[in-house]
């Protein structure tokens, strides 16, 4: 019988050999010494007797039998060897009682190369077994900034904590991310490692039996976006069924990680004729509705909290306002997170909404859910560049007015100094900031901002200011009515208090109108309804909702700059973010002649060259203005990596 498996492997093997050689590729096994060749090992790591997973055993330490094996570890030497009676011996082995003596392997990237044991490894891959038992020697690289040391080096810390290696991922920042959708940091014992291993084992069968080999993606990528959208808990009491069904469910997720998880930006509303709007507003509702279309704005906290909240409500009165028969536009406030929060948008989306806006990245899991399992309701997440294809994001390009607004405080500041009031370290926030700065320097080519935030411990931003005489502050574009504070907006620091400059405006009243628009006139469909894209609406001054307002204070001579920039952008012959840009230690981030990219805007991790002040890390933010910066932080890498075994 081992005879006859042995020709049987020796198909195999010759077959794939055929493969690689046919694709121009190296057809044996990898060999660790090549590899290690140009590689600084910082050390070596003894981990003992180790239960391997087969499919993560890829090559062998040392040249010496490399012909023997295809790729795949199936032999290539002809029967009547010494080489095949050993295989066949380990082969009836295998069948009769198991295979029971370790190998001996070193590890490098979390994939194995065989030291001892060779033959054990091929008849165990022949029969499809999924593991093998080894004593391992890891070997460490000298960190580096390449993408797989730095994906490798997470690897450690993840399996510090869970011991396990069956598991493994091609982007930044997802082995952190299983930590914390299964439970945190906390050290696993043998019952969680089995959990785990299983229900990884039952996802990576059905992903593949759907098939996920063939996409670009490891299996570990494909269950971190699956562990998202359900949780540990719920997975673990999946049936195959169950998982099966909600692995087609969010299919395009799968599909979206291959794409690099771009977004398609919306840059201007659909331009249509309000008349025309209007009739097919109510021709949509009349005939076949006897309910108003109802729109829910989902916030967590109340408007007297939050600035941001208060903008978004006065955006749902406007509504209120301008389709009072057409449209039912109702607050919620949810105050919960995570499974709570979500059953709480089940419960709103059993009361009948056609539409449901939640205006914070708290609450972007939570709405993912709802949207998953609730195709027919529109939800949209007010967030910036956030890659999920069954939700849409929307927000504003207020970094125009804040250019503007640079404007005015580079030609009102005296001393040449300005001071710029930030909150979260975000996706859109270095825009605004680099923004304000430049419109300082077009006026001003001296001037300085000194930024601080006010999220960060322990700040002493009215020390820094005073102590650079800094009068002319940019801070937040809106206060709560409960707020006494003058001081939003940009404004002066005077003697008898603040004086109002100019205010930067989100006009959320005009975006959810153009958004609902959108929707019943039908471009939100041929934007891309049925795709597997994610879709951010990211609209401007030139769309109505983004302005400036100037305040008497404002010399007349530099209003009329501001209006004459102002039309510059909405007509798109002048971009901000265009010819050169250098940052704080003089790197050219922007050539000359060149107008950044949307993405580039968005994603900027630097601060311009007349900025004072730097962008904090997760560490130096007060606990409790954290969770936003985890969820669309400007640091955050998800960045990609080769697939490779799946």
């Amino acid at each position: 019988m081992s005879v006859y498996d042995y020709m049987d492997a020796l198909k195999l093997g010759n077959k794939e050999y055929r493969n690689a050689i046919s694709n121009g590729e190296y057809p044996y096994l990898p060999v660790l010494d090549e590899i290690l060749k140009h590689v600084e090992i910082e050390k070596e790591v003894n981990l003992g007797l180790v239960e391997l997973p087969l499919n993560r055993i890829v090559g062998t330490s040392t040249a010496g039998r490399t012909q023997a094996f295809a790729r795949n570890f199936m032999p290539l030497l002809e029967y009547g060897s010494e080489f095949s009676a050993k295989w066949a011996s380990l082969s009836d082995a295998q069948v009769e009682e198991g295979i029971r003596d370790p190998i001996k392997v070193y590890e490098y990237l979390n994939r194995f190369y065989v030291v001892e044991g060779n033959k054990r490894v091929s008849v165990m891959k022949f029969y499809d077994a999924v593991t093998i038992m080894g004593n391992v020697t890891r070997k460490v690289p000298k960190r580096t900034d390449d993408l797989e040391n730095k994906i490798y080096y997470e690897f450690l810390d993840f399996y510090e904590i869970t011991g396990i290696n069956s598991f493994y991922v091609s982007r930044l920042g997802f082995f952190n991310k299983v930590l914390e959708l299964t439970g945190g940091t906390e050290p696993w014992d043998s019952d969680k490692r089995m959990e785990f291993n299983s229900a990884f084992k039952r996802f990576r069968k059905v992903f593949k039996s759907k098939g996920g080999s063939k996409l670009p993606i490891k299996s570990g990528d494909a269950m971190v976006s699956f562990l998202t959208f359900y949780g540990f808990d719920k997975m673990k009491e999946m049936t195959s069924g169950q998982m099966e069904d909600n692995v087609v469910k969010i299919w395009n997720e799968f599909i979206m990680l291959t794409q690099g998880e771009q977004v398609d930006l919306v840059m201007n509303p659909k331009a249509e004729k309000k008349e025309h709007i209007n009739k097919k507003i109510l021709n949509y509702l009349l005939p076949s509705r006897e309910k108003k279309y109802k729109a829910v704005f989902v916030y967590n906290k109340t408007p007297e909290q939050s600035d941001w909240i208060y903008a978004h409500e006065l955006g749902r009165l406007y509504l209120e306002e301008h389709f009072p028969q057409e449209l039912e536009a109702v607050p919620i406030v949810i105050t919960e997170s995570g499974d709570k929060a979500a059953e709480r948008l089940e419960e709103i989306i059993s009361d009948g909404a056609d539409v449901i806006f939640t205006v914070t990245p708290q609450l972007m899991d939570a709405t993912l859910k709802a949207a998953v399992e609730h195709p027919e309701v529109k939800m949209l997440n007010c967030s910036l560049n956030t890659p999920h294809r069954y939700i849409r994001t929307y927000y504003g390009r207020m970094y125009e007015a804040k250019f503007l607004t640079g404007m005015i405080a580079g030609a009102m500041a005296e001393n040449d100094n300005i001071g710029y009031i930030a909150d979260y370290p975000i996706y859109g926030a270095i825009a605004n900031i680099n923004a304000f700065a430049l419109g300082a320097k077009m006026v001003n080519p001296r001037a300085r901002v000194f930024l601080q935030w006010s999220t960060v411990k322990d700040s002493d931003m009215i020390d820094v200011f005073i102590k650079n005489n800094v009068r002319y502050l940019a801070g937040q574009d809106l206060i709560t009515p409960e707020s006494p504070s003058r001081e939003f907006g940009l404004f002066y620091r005077g003697m008898e208090g603040p004086v109002n400059m100019a205010m930067p405006v989100f006009h959320w009243g005009v975006f959810y109108e153009k958004l609902i628009q959108s929707i019943l006139s039908g471009s939100w469909k041929r934007d891309g309804d049925e795709s597997a894209k994610a879709y951010n609406y990211w609209w401007g001054i030139s769309a109505g909702v983004i302005d400036l307002i100037c305040s008497k204070n404002v010399p007349l001579e530099t209003s009329r700059l501001v209006e004459m920039m102002k039309d510059a952008i909405i007509k798109d012959v002048f971009h901000p973010f265009s010819h050169e840009l250098l940052d704080q230690k003089g790197n050219v981030k922007n050539e000359k002649e060149r107008t950044m990219s949307p993405e580039e805007i968005m994603e900027m991790d630097w601060l311009l060259d007349n900025v004072v002040g730097e962008i904090p890390k997760l560490a130096d933010l007060e606990s409790r203005f954290r969770p936003v910066v985890e969820i669309v932080g400007v640091n955050k890498e998800e960045t990609e990596v080769s697939a490779g075994e799946q």
